[in-house]
């Protein structure tokens, strides 16, 4: 990873483990995407204790959760960084020392 945005010179590490918040993102992304998925799947195919559907919903949803999560990982940097570094005309970038 560079040091600093080829575009716009910011800092990519502002501070020591300063993305370790966007586990929490992820986290909750990724629980967010669950419930979704799952929801989606109670709707569409119906789901009943019975004939083990609701096993199949849960296995769906997990497997789309994990082949999206390097998707989730890098969007919840991107609204990590959207919430702690200020963008635009008249704000003082974080980069500068």
């Amino acid at each position: 990873m560079p040091e600093r945005c080829e575009v716009c010179g910011q800092k990519m590490e502002l501070e020591v483990g300063f993305y370790y918040g966007t586990g929490y993102v992820s986290y909750g992304l990724s629980v967010a995407l669950l419930g979704a998925v799952f929801v989606a799947y109670w709707i569409i195919f119906g789901l009943s204790y019975k004939d083990y559907s609701i096993f199949y919903a849960l296995g769906a949803a997990i497997a789309i959760v994990l082949l999206l999560q390097p998707w989730l990982m890098r969007i919840s940097r991107v609204l990590y960084l959207y919430g702690f570094v200020k963008y635009g005309k008249g704000s003082r970038m974080v980069s500068e020392e």
